[in-house]
């Protein structure tokens, strides 16, 4: 019971997100930092697909394992925009920086999230071959 409200966190805090990347994609781009090669709305639109992906895949059971793991390391690939945010928003107003600021520490307990998910899923059957 309990995992089944961890497995649909998860989900959650990957498919609102996700789909807003598509609604309304200016603030993600926004905080794409600079020096990644590319287009910022590329990003946008590349990294709201793979919430959105991996936000559907780990409802599955068959999925959710290999799409829990996948959650923790997209949560640390997006770490470099949180910390940009922090950078641009360095004249905002302390609401706003605190905000940014608040956004780093949160990955944390996001990846334990993706960790126990991916923990309490069930394990791919192995399918034994014999030789006679």
């Amino acid at each position: 019971m309990l995992h089944d409200r961890l497995v649909r966190a998860l989900s959650a805090m990957l498919l609102v997100p996700g789909v807003l990347h598509f609604l309304t994609p200016q603030p993600f781009d926004s905080i794409v930092p600079d020096e990644i090669p590319g287009s910022k709305r590329f990003w946008t639109y590349a990294s709201g697909a793979a919430e959105v992906g991996i936000g559907a895949a780990v409802l599955a059971p068959r999925t959710r394992r290999t799409a829990a793991g996948l959650a923790a390391m997209l949560f640390i690939a997006v770490f470099p925009a949180n910390v940009n945010m922090i950078r641009l928003w360095v004249d905002e107003s302390p609401l706003m920086k605190s905000i940014a600021w608040a956004r780093l520490p949160l990955q944390i307990p996001m990846i334990a999230l993706a960790l126990l998910v991916r923990r309490g899923a069930p394990k791919p059957e192995t399918t034994e071959t014999t030789t006679d």
